[in-house]
């Protein structure tokens, strides 16, 4: 018996009163809700039946490419049943999320092919936002219901070896393509599962796109280079979705290759071309709370390993004193980022921590080992229009009795607009003589050419 024939005979109704095997579904125009509760049936039906008929221990030897051919042609099989069902588009679309939901992530599929989508958004199975171009965008996709959507991510966490239920009802984990994660559940989810999936593109930038982009300007980029081969600290400042990965990987793109560079990351983000790199990834407890591995003590570990450079993907708690220690007493060159809205808020910031830690240490310390620990600061935004800027470039210039003092080298100073939504400025240079001239003119860097 031919597969179709066996498979047939359990095929069930999609319409009511109009089973398939007695009279074959002819797809017809119909208010859009109807239609679509027709075509959702009918996927489920084809649904039920391919999993029916597939061999799934010969599908999992297959690679990714075949298994989607073998799929592919079996719906087709399976639709050819009953004569014509659906128009040719219509029938591509149900080919393709039957085979999104046995081989890939169901509705989300067509959003992962997109490599102009930065941020997916679930906010529940019937909501999903998508940031594209620095905006965010309601899209049309949807899951069937709760359940639905809990397998999808079930799926994908599981993958890389967590769990996520009303026990641990919420999850961190990186997917195989380096794209972050982030699901929590019933009960802490009150409107159904919530996923945020932030992605990262197959091209990675380099600083020239940024300056094509018109992110910052070629005299900005000098003196960034300069500074990262003179050996100053620095410190990466912006708001959720600035772009403060992107920056911190093209200052790293200036590290000379001859030397060994430590990298710390809560999940890997981070693209280094040099040769000589070593990447750590924190760990989280496990299902009995044991086994978790902190950015503290990886910040501690890599000081036993001998690095020229310690890049920190983000400062976020304790690891602030250990950090701060390592960049003041030998390693020098290191680079961090931090969640702030200016240079000054990133120092607040790292006080703060320093105080959440429960460190005893009186203010004024804390800021002179802030002030003696980093160098630079580089302030990064995204702005109205969905773009990202560096705003500003400052440096911090030592102790003016109990205030750290900052100034600014570079600044972007914003327009008035074209009242097209568009944010227009220039990017200038504020004149003031860097605290480390000497240095950065050891570098290669001259001053007079910035500004």
């Amino acid at each position: 018996m031919r597969l179709s024939e066996r498979v047939s005979q359990n095929l069930a109704p999609v319409i009511p009163g109009k089973p398939v095997r007695a009279q074959p579904f002819k797809w017809v125009r119909q208010p859009s809700d109807v239609a679509a509760e027709a075509f959702r049936r009918l996927k489920l039906a084809v649904h039920a039946r391919l999993i029916e008929s597939l061999d799934f221990s010969r599908l999992e030897t297959l690679d990714q490419e075949a298994a989607k051919q073998q799929v592919s042609t079996l719906i087709a099989e399976i639709l050819n049943e009953g004569g014509r069902l659906l128009t040719e588009s219509d029938r591509e679309r149900l080919v393709e999320e039957i085979r999104n939901e046995l081989l890939g992530l169901g509705p989300l599929e067509p959003l992962l092919q997109d490599d102009e989508i930065s941020d997916i958004l679930v906010n529940g199975p019937r909501q999903v936002y998508v940031e594209k171009h620095g905006k965010l965008q309601l899209t049309g996709v949807r899951f069937h219901d709760d359940n639905h959507l809990m397998l999808i991510i079930d799926r994908m966490v599981s993958a890389v070896g967590r769990r996520v239920d009303e026990g641990s009802p919420m999850v961190d984990a990186r997917l195989p393509d380096g794209s972050r994660i982030n699901a929590i559940v019933a009960p802490l989810a009150l409107d159904g599962p919530v996923l945020s999936i932030r992605r990262f593109g197959k091209r990675r930038y380099d600083i020239a796109d940024l300056v094509a982009k018109g992110s910052l300007t070629q005299e900005m980029v000098d003196l960034l280079s300069a500074v990262v081969r003179a050996r100053l600290n620095v410190l990466v400042c912006g708001g959720t979705g600035s772009g403060k990965t992107t920056m911190l990987n093209c200052l790293s793109a200036f590290v000379p290759a001859d030397e060994r560079i430590v990298t710390i990351e809560d999940s890997a983000e981070l693209s280094l071309q040099q040769p000589h790199v070593v990447r750590l990834e924190t760990r989280p407890p496990n299902i009995e709370g044991r086994g978790e591995v902190t950015q503290r003590e990886l910040v501690r570990n890599s000081l036993r390993m001998r690095p020229d450079r310690i890049i920190l993907g983000e400062v976020r708690g304790g690891e602030v004193f250990d950090m701060l220690q390592a960049m003041s007493t030998g390693h020098d060159g290191s680079i961090a980022t931090i969640h702030a809205n200016s240079p000054r808020d990133s120092i607040g910031r790292l006080e703060m921590m320093m105080l959440l830690s429960g460190s005893s240490i009186p203010q004024r310390a804390m800021r002179q080992q802030i002030s003696a620990s980093i160098n630079l600061i580089v302030h990064v935004s995204r702005l109205s229009d969905g773009s990202r800027k560096l705003l500003r470039i400052s440096e911090i210039a030592g102790m003016e009795g109990d205030a750290v003092t900052i100034q600014d080298l570079f600044e972007f100073r914003r327009g008035a607009g074209d009242g097209s939504g568009a944010v227009t400025g220039v990017f200038r240079s504020t004149g003031v003589l860097s605290y480390y001239a000497e240095r950065l003119e050891r570098a290669g860097y001259r001053p007079g050419a910035a500004r």
